[in-house]
């Protein structure tokens, strides 16, 4: 770890230089942020304000607090390179790493490529997975140690970290890393892209966004003195021009005493200081302007012309009126960015042309970075080699996993084709390769439609109309896939070209009308596939085959398939990943839950061996994943995986994953559902899958809590979002159904039981589609069951029936079942057998920590006078209190001394420290968990026990040993 006065030196700042005043308001709020990190609440600060407002200073006393408090201190900066350099702040933040998080770094070697001599980047086909894989490496990175991680100038940032940076703001939870972003205001026009970034993050409650206002003319005298201005005149003279601005008045003043001329604007200001230079420093000081925010030793040396005395003298005296500072072991940096870019724009047009090109030849020599080259070639008016430099750049941006940055070099090299006469030789491909590649770096990075634009912009053939193709069907537009797929067929040549034509053409058939058709195509796909050798075309084509075969039935066709699919690598990640996908996905949905889980396993090591966590399908697995454990009744591990899907969510995608952990956080009664539910709720208009399971299970919560009225609003509006086919509406009608039995209300049974039974003759489970599974026919029993309760009929039969049909293994559901099926012997006078299925249900809640149904079952249980050796968590013996909140909202007592306790493990470690005295911010550093978290616990405390207080609630537990 770095020391404090280090950590001051390599953020470029001295605290005998510059006091930090006025700003007591602002670091407070910073520093809360860091506060929470370090009790284990990651947090997000963006720090904005104008060029100079004295934002690097904020981060330098924050930087050296969070060194004293055991932080390693990691800082990057952003260059104005637009988007040439990905993850330029990150590569620069890695450098410093030191001790725990240097091993944590060199563990992980896609963080390595990022570095000097780091290793090759990879495939170059994989662009998009990369950029998964490098953003999972981050996170993974970031928990080796704590960490205050700065990354400045944002507003220079390339596309893919403001992706990172979208991404960790959103995935950052638990880890104890504090992460600040600097940006400048007044460069942030109209349409610059931070400004959409800045939107999204300000959403969201784990970012703190705090602005530097300009400083009083009181504190920014008190500034001056500080600096060691004397001279009222000057010192006034300073406030009035500076405006509030501490770096524009440290200018003005350090240009004053110098007697230099002081010009209105910035620029002049800055280069004041430049005009005293000697007229090699000023050669040496506009060659680093050329360079960029930072200069390399060596090649500024060569590009000034000058020897190496003559150069260090050159340094000597651009250092001592401190122009440029050393930056690390090897080169100089810019004081401020607003002085390189005063020194640059002061250049003339041809002596700026010539600099560029100087750089571009030098580096060439030295073999550098494509990126940069490209850049200065550009700018050095060298056409072809701008066009070469270019191309090499997009290729090592896909490798790296940058594909927005690799579509912008690409697309520069096509802006650049028809001016140059030998453009093909010079990019080593074809115009319409470079357009493809352009295109599909543009569809990997989210921009579908730009690629789809570009691919029809291009002359028709087999490979352009089958990738438009392939990017239609990820917009929607199936009617243009299915389109483009044929045409690419009919002009596709013979071999893998051919093959995956036919596979996508079998893609975009495959849920439209014409879906007879799919299995011829896709079987000749297979063929040509495997005849020319194309390996993805081949698992592509298997995957469609067996998603055919389970539609009609023909699971072991299905299971051959899928085996055949998944038996070795097609040579591309995603592929192999969906082809894991779909083998477990038709083993969940035929109820093999222990081959699913076996299989999905498979696929979640692969995708965290290989840094694709957050992929696509290594996204799906783990939601799937999720099911299992949640199906089978492994509650604990489900809840484990549920954690890891963020309740803060801002992007559909992660509103999806989220809606799946309410599965078993609604089962078991967290907290946490209502905090989700309100972070989902305005994803509801807008995305059909996320209105469906967030607002079908919100339906479930508020009838557990006996807000019957709620559930059917919450029913109602979600299977209003969905088709009449959709087989989720079995399981939402149902839910209806449930709340229409509550309220009493059998009117609109009859309509709600027609909707359930809709997908099962119509739908994709439809005899004509393939018969509904084994879970989707149980929910069918459970709406046919609960459509007798809404009658006012407690039918043994029917939910005898509902039992028996969960009994593949679905452990929650059949203890749910059991319930019911409970009253209804009761009903029927059988109590002999409504004990039996009272037991069996009461022991599966307790086992589950289900407690919500373990409530009713409590509730059941005192009504009907049952007795259990075994009672749910919380249940009083009969006469006694319920023991947890019922299904009507009851509050439940505390459990009798010696018996189960109404409070879950984390709750039990809360009350331990609660009796201690401790307070609630005390009790969040000892568990790591935030001050609002204990008191949420504290409060869920309180009600289970019965209790007003904290200090009744430390009676009552050690009364009833709870603890």
């Amino acid at each position: 770890m770095s020391e404090p006065h280090a950590i001051l030196a390599d953020v470029g700042w001295q605290s005998t230089r510059s006091a930090l005043i006025g700003r007591s308001a602002e670091l407070r709020r910073l520093t809360e942020v860091l506060d929470a990190a370090a009790a284990g609440q990651a947090g997000v600060a963006l720090l904005g304000g104008d060029a100079g407002i004295g934002k690097t200073r904020m981060i330098t006393e924050l930087a050296g607090r969070a060194a004293s408090a055991g932080f390693a201190v990691l800082v990057g900066q952003c260059a104005e390179l637009g988007d040439a350099l990905p993850y330029l702040p990150l590569a620069d933040a890695l450098r410093s790493a030191r001790g725990e998080l240097r091993a944590a770094l060199d563990a992980r070697p896609v963080l390595g490529r990022l570095l000097p001599g780091g290793t090759d980047p990879g495939s170059e086909s994989t662009s998009a997975l990369n950029q998964q894989q490098l953003f999972g490496s981050v996170l993974g990175f970031l928990s080796a140690h704590p960490v205050l991680l700065v990354l400045e100038d944002l507003h220079w940032a390339d596309q893919s970290t403001r992706d990172l940076l979208v991404f960790l703001s959103r995935m950052l939870q638990t880890e104890r890393v504090c992460l600040v972003g600097t940006y400048r205001t007044d460069d942030l026009h109209r349409r610059h892209p931070m400004r959409r970034v800045l939107a999204e993050l300000n959403r969201l409650p784990s970012v703190t966004s705090v602005e530097l206002s300009p400083l009083d003319r009181h504190d920014m005298t008190d500034y001056l003195a500080a600096l060691g201005g004397t001279d009222p005149r000057v010192m006034g003279e300073v406030v009035d021009r500076a405006e509030g601005n501490p770096f524009y008045a440290e200018e003005l003043l350090e240009a004053a005493s110098d007697g230099s001329l002081m010009t209105e604007g910035l620029a002049g200001l800055l280069l004041s200081r430049t005009e005293l230079l000697s007229d090699p420093a000023q050669r040496v000081l506009r060659g680093a302007a050329v360079a960029g925010r930072r200069a390399d030793h060596d090649l500024l040396q060569r590009a000034s012309g000058l020897d190496d005395l003559a150069f260090e003298e050159a340094m000597r005296e651009i250092v001592s009126r401190g122009l440029l500072r050393p930056d690390g072991n090897y080169g100089y940096a810019f004081r401020h960015a607003l002085l390189q870019e005063a020194v640059y724009n002061d250049l003339l047009p041809g002596e700026r042309t010539r600099m560029h090109g100087e750089f571009a030849r030098l580096l060439t020599a030295r073999e550098g970075s494509a990126a940069e080259l490209a850049h200065h070639y550009l700018a050095g008016h060298d056409l072809p080699e701008a066009l070469a430099a270019s191309v090499e750049a997009g290729r090592r941006a896909e490798r790296l996993g940058a594909p927005a940055e690799a579509h912008r070099h690409f697309d520069r090299a096509l802006g650049l084709w028809d001016r140059v006469p030998d453009a093909e030789h010079r990019a080593g491909l074809d115009h319409v390769s470079l357009a493809v590649r352009s295109a599909t770096a543009a569809a990997d990075s989210g921009d579908n439609h730009r690629a789809v634009s570009q691919l029809r912009r291009l002359p028709p053939s087999a490979e352009i109309n089958e990738r438009l193709s392939y990017i239609l069907i990820d917009v929607d537009d199936l009617e243009g896939a299915m389109v483009a797929a044929h045409a690419a067929v009919e002009t596709a040549p013979e071999g893998a070209p051919l093959a995956r034509a036919l596979a996508t053409y079998a893609r975009s058939l495959q849920w439209s009308e014409r879906h007879e058709e799919v299995e011829p195509m896709a079987t000749r796909a297979l063929e040509v596939a495997r005849a020319s050798g194309a390996a993805d075309a081949e698992t592509s084509a298997l995957i469609t085959l067996a998603a055919l075969a389970a539609l009609a039935d023909d699971i072991p066709r299905a299971k051959d398939l899928l085996a055949c699919a998944t038996a070795e690598s097609s040579g591309n990640l995603a592929v192999d990943l969906r082809a894991i996908f779909n083998q477990a996905r038709v083993q969940y949905e035929i109820g093999d839950l222990a081959e699913a889980a076996v299989t999905a396993d498979r696929g979640l090591r692969l995708s965290h061996e290989t840094g694709l966590n957050w992929s696509t399908f290594g996204t799906d697995l783990r939601f799937l994943r999720l099911l299992i454990h949640y199906v089978a009744g492994e509650w604990e591990a489900a809840e484990k995986v549920a954690s890891e899907f963020a309740v803060r969510v801002g992007t559909p995608a992660e509103a999806l994953l989220s809606s799946f952990a309410l599965f078993v956080e609604v089962a078991r009664g967290l907290p946490v559902v209502e905090e989700r539910l309100s972070w989902l709720e305005h994803f509801w208009p807008g995305d059909p899958l996320v209105n469906a399971m967030a607002r079908g299970l919100a339906a479930e919560h508020a009838l557990w809590h006996g807000e019957a009225g709620t559930a059917l609003e919450h029913a109602r509006a979600a299977l209003d979002g969905l088709p009449g086919n959709d087989p989720a509406a079995i399981r939402l009608s149902g839910t209806a159904l449930w709340a229409l039995a509550d309220l009493g209300r059998p009117g609109e049974a009859d309509a709600f039981l027609e909707r359930a039974r809709t997908p099962a003759a119509i739908g994709p489970g439809s005899v004509r589609r393939g018969p509904l599974g084994p879970e989707g026919l149980a929910w069918l029993a459970r709406a046919e069951a609960e459509w007798h309760r809404a009658h006012g009929r407690l039918d043994v039969a029917a939910w005898r029936a509902v039992v028996e049909a969960f009994d593949f293994g679905f452990v929650y559901e059949v203890a749910r079942s059991r319930l019911r099926l409970t009253e209804a012997l009761l009903a029927a006078g059988d109590r002999a057998e409504a004990q039996r299925e009272w037991e069996l249900a009461v022991e599966a809640a307790a086992s589950l920590r289900a407690e919500p149904l373990a409530a009713a079952l409590a509730e059941l249980g005192r009504r009907a006078r049952l007795s259990s050796a075994r009672s749910p968590a919380g249940a009083e013996e009969p006469g006694g209190a319920p023991g947890a909140r019922g299904a009507s909202g009851a509050p439940r007592s505390p459990g009798a001394p010696g018996g189960p306790s109404p409070l879950t493990a984390r709750e039990r470690e809360v009350l331990a420290l609660v009796a201690q005295g401790l307070p609630n911010r005390e009790i969040g550093e000892r568990l790591f968990i935030a001050p609002k978290t204990v008191s949420v616990h504290v409060s869920n405390i309180l009600a289970k026990l019965g209790v007003s207080s904290r200090t009744q609630a430390a009676a009552v537990a050690h009364r009833d040993d709870l603890l």
